[in-house]
């Protein structure tokens, strides 16, 4: 499975996403099972019904492609405003880059 992440300025947590047997992506708890695409095969832009799944979900010469947004706050870092694809090859929990959360601005 490869993830595409799309970064964008939200003040929603990062999303918790797993991958389990096969080609099945909890999302939030939420599962999203792609066992059943065929290569070549799309799902197109905005049938699934997950509002953080961007773009369509197509399956690649055998892999699963999806993006996913990816919340940032007001400063990200290189990493999060331009984060690389990942790609997943075995189940468990996906880890996301993230930041660090800012400060409250407090006056003291």
């Amino acid at each position: 499975m490869r993830i595409s992440l799309f970064p964008q300025r939200r003040d929603d947590p990062v999303p918790t996403l797993e991958k389990t047997a096969g080609d099945r992506l909890r999302i939030n708890g939420e599962l999203f099972n792609f066992n059943t695409l065929e290569d070549g095969d799309t799902i197109p832009a905005g049938a699934v019904p997950c509002d953080w799944i961007v773009g369509p979900v197509q399956r690649i010469d055998g892999e699963v492609h999806v993006a996913v947004i990816l919340p940032h706050g007001p400063n990200p870092s290189f990493g999060v405003a331009f984060p690389e694809p990942i790609t997943v090859s075995e189940d468990g929990v996906i880890a996301l880059p993230s930041d660090p959360e800012e400060p409250a601005n407090v006056d003291a």
